[in-house]
């Protein structure tokens, strides 16, 4: 996306939604809008249903865990406008010990599945969601696997990267 065209979808959406829009980033030309999620489907509707802006095609619906931040989660939906080959980003954030955001399935259907898979590993509830169950785990699994702290076989996994300092593992898992 040119940085004439980031700026102006920005202005728009800063116009239209006050207070929505908590920050913005563009790198190597991909914009990411970081709404607040009482403002999501709101935001997410009108970039789908204006004519010149057309994010019809959602891509994927993913979260990010940062284990040690609150809010623990940032939750990505990319789209795509096919015309001119267009993508944003997406992004509200979720809050432990009960995360949810809206579910963007009333305005792009294929969300369905993708929201259900990062239900199914990152335990992220999207509310308004028509099907939300697990979609890769069995209904028994304990907890979320795509989790920092998820404790596999017994043994927590302690990434290179990140210190887990102050959180027990097994107090999440569920």
């Amino acid at each position: 996306m040119s940085e004439s065209a980031t700026t102006t979808l920005v202005q728009r959406v800063q116009e239209r939604f006050p207070g929505a829009l908590m920050d913005h980033r563009e790198f190597r030309g991909d914009l990411t809008l970081l709404v607040d999620a009482g403002r999501l489907l709101e935001v997410a509707r009108f970039l789908k249903e204006d004519p010149e802006l057309g994010f019809t095609y959602l891509l994927y619906n993913t979260a990010v865990d940062w284990p040690a931040r609150q809010p623990r989660f940032d939750v990505v939906w990319e789209v795509r406008n096919l015309r001119s080959g267009t993508r944003v980003r997406l992004k509200a954030q979720a809050a432990m010990p009960d995360c949810r955001v809206p579910s963007l399935t009333s305005v792009w259907p294929a969300a369905n599945w993708h929201e259900r898979e990062t239900y199914d590993l990152l335990g992220i509830r999207f509310d308004g969601h028509p099907d939300l169950r697990r979609l890769l785990m069995p209904d028994t699994w304990e907890g979320h696997p795509l989790r920092k702290d998820y404790v596999s076989f017994g043994e927590p996994v302690i990434f290179s990267d990140q210190k887990l300092e102050g959180l027990e593992p097994d107090a999440i898992r569920g």
